[in-house]
């Protein structure tokens, strides 16, 4: 885990007033039910009365320890916790939410994996457990729609044990195939992992705690698992100084009616106030302004889709909270944000800079254009194009502009005139461009997904260019002149042949090997198979062809061994691009005619 404390100050006060709310990120596939399980949880606070405490912030859900308590039951005594509660962050908006960074690591403290216990493992579940490993973020497995189980009996809200227990011997061996399937891809992608309440040492192993997100069913023990995971192994790392100059990481830049640019941030440390000096991380550098307005939703408004904040006069960490401010255009999703507060501004411009300069791309002369939508979901972007060996031109977060058309189309290779963009919109007249400057966009939000789509097509242009030079090129063959097969002595000399290795083509020149030289007989002016014109024949067919230039009995014998005369450019492409792409016979007369051609020059052909 990160350490939480490294850039606070050192006399930081611990009791337990200090003590911030632990992040938790809430990850896994589409169609899993992170929104689902979210949902519950709000609607079960408010279904115990406790509608007041919990709060809906910019971005993320407080719960604090009392709703906790109550909806968990006798799972979370309230007396055995110090920590004030749990920040959820509300994951939908924010699918690459698990690559937003503070302090050099991820800023979830801690996350919780939704499988469908129907489903198992899908792309973006290992998707999301790779950057879990990579960030080193603790997180418990939660095995959603436990209630779909055929025979299920639900018991609305139980604890997973209570509900477990009472259902009968058929619903619960389905169940537990399917737990033991989700536990053994878990193992599988290196972590060790078993049912929460068997597990005796969360450090090394992963709970998997099964839930429904319909029927509240497990959400208890899901509630129980965080606070005592956080309880017990994040403690210390929640020891903040709320009331130091706050440190947070945007979430997300969004334009607001009478704001202007604003920014989404989560509050990891200390305390952000109206009228406060901050610095910010900008796409070209570090943006100092002042706080005009902090805001919220109203009490449990669903931020998505009410629009009314309410103006605050400082917020604490931890929390989510809209900041106005002038000159944030520029500002960077994923980027720090930091109060200046007491501390001189040229300090905490180079701490803002020092954190943006961990997030190094490599970038080449040559390579594909790259846009994400936050600095840790670039990050991991760069890993996963460095890991497919593809190079980088540019890295920026943000929406797809016409610079990024205008950058992509200089490329020299085709294959670079390529915009990736993870999760990000296109702006209208870089769509325009697009069209009309031909490059190719990909979009996803599935990082692999976007590597895989390019490769894929990147192998596809290979493999239309080689049709293309195939097409052009002269394909090796040997043959050989039938006995009694002779239909035409010359003027041309027409002849029956078996094909033995290879392609023979009309209009290709004809050649054969004597005493280890190369002798030019003549050019294949056509070619007849069962009494029919063709163009080509291959190996295995016996076809009769007319030669222009022999004369059979003087320069051509029946039984003769010819060959298709390659010229030797040909003959390198076809040897060094090609081999792969031409059927085994060809490779075959290539290697047989190459050999015949290097006993005379080493060299030929290389």
């Amino acid at each position: 885990m990160p350490d939480a404390n490294s850039d606070t100050d050192a006399d930081a006060a611990t009791d337990p007033g200090s003590l911030r709310t632990p992040i938790v990120a809430v990850l896994g596939h589409v169609d899993h039910g992170k929104t689902s399980l979210l949902d519950k949880v709000r609607g079960s606070a408010v279904s115990e009365g406790e509608a007041g405490a919990i709060t809906q912030h910019i971005g993320a859900t407080a719960v604090p320890l009392d709703t906790v308590s109550s909806m968990a039951g006798d799972l979370v005594m309230a007396d055995d916790f110090d920590l004030p509660g749990l920040l959820f962050i509300d994951t939908p908006g924010h699918h690459s939410f698990s690559t937003l960074r503070a302090r050099g690591g991820a800023l979830a403290d801690i996350a919780v994996l939704v499988v469908d216990v129907n489903d198992g493992f899908q792309p973006q579940t290992e998707e999301a457990l790779d950057i879990l490993q990579r960030t080193g973020t603790p997180f418990v497995v939660a095995a959603n729609k436990i209630d779909t189980t055929p025979g299920w009996n639900p018991q609305a809200d139980a604890p997973v044990q209570q509900t477990y227990e009472s259902q009968t011997d058929r619903a619960r061996e389905r169940l537990d195939e399917n737990l033991y399937e989700i536990i053994g891809e878990l193992s599988d992608a290196g972590f060790s992992a078993d049912l929460y309440w068997r597990v005796q040492n969360f450090q090394g192993n992963i709970g998997v705690v099964p839930v429904s997100a319909m029927t509240g069913e497990g959400i208890p023990d899901l509630l129980a698992v965080l606070m005592g995971l956080s309880q017990r192994y994040m403690k210390t790392e929640m020891e903040v100084d709320l009331q130091g100059p706050g440190k947070g990481t945007v979430l997300e830049v969004k334009d607001e009616k009478g704001f202007g640019a604003t920014l989404d941030v989560v509050l990891y440390d200390g305390t952000i106030e109206e009228g406060d000096r901050i610095v910010v991380g900008g796409v070209e550098s570090p943006i100092v302004t002042e706080v005009r307005a902090l805001l919220r939703p109203k009490a449990l408004s669903e931020i998505r889709t009410e629009a009314e904040f309410e103006r605050l006069d400082s917020v604490q960490a931890a929390s989510g909270v809209k900041v106005a401010a002038p000159d944030l255009d520029d500002a960077m999703a994923g980027a720090p944000v930091r109060v200046v507060r007491g501390r001189h501004l040229e300090d905490v411009i180079a701490a803002v800079e020092e954190e943006l300069s961990e997030i190094e791309v490599d970038t080449a002369d040559e390579g594909v254009v790259v846009k994400a939508d936050t600095l840790g979901s670039l990050e991991a972007m760069a890993n996963a194009l460095r890991e497919a060996e593809i190079p980088i031109l540019r890295a920026e977060v943000g929406d797809v502009a016409p610079r990024d058309v205008a950058v992509a189309s200089t490329a020299n290779e085709a294959e670079h005139r390529v915009i990736l963009g993870f999760n990000v919109d296109v702006l209208p007249d870089a769509e325009r461009e697009i069209d009309q400057q031909d490059v190719k966009l990909f979009n996803h939000d599935v990082i692999y997904q976007l590597v895989e789509d390019y490769e894929q097509y990147v192998e596809e242009r290979q493999r239309e260019q080689q049709e293309t030079v195939l097409d052009k090129i002269h394909r090796p063959a040997r043959f050989r002149i039938l006995e009694d097969h002779t239909f035409r002595q010359n003027d041309p000399a027409v002849v029956g042949v078996e094909i033995l290795s290879g392609t023979i083509e009309n209009n290709r020149r004809v050649a054969k090997f004597e005493d280890g030289e190369t002798v030019r007989v003549g050019e294949l002016s056509g070619m007849q198979e069962q009494g029919e014109d063709v163009d080509e024949a291959r190996a295995g067919s016996r076809v009769s062809v007319a030669i222009d230039g022999p004369t059979v009995g003087r320069d051509i014998e029946e039984g003769d061994e010819l060959w298709i005369d390659l010229p030797e450019k040909h003959a390198k492409i076809l040897e060094q691009e090609l081999k792969e792409e031409i059927p085994a016979d060809e490779r075959e007369a290539l290697n047989a005619y190459l050999e015949k051609m290097r006993k005379r020059d080493p060299f030929w052909g290389k």
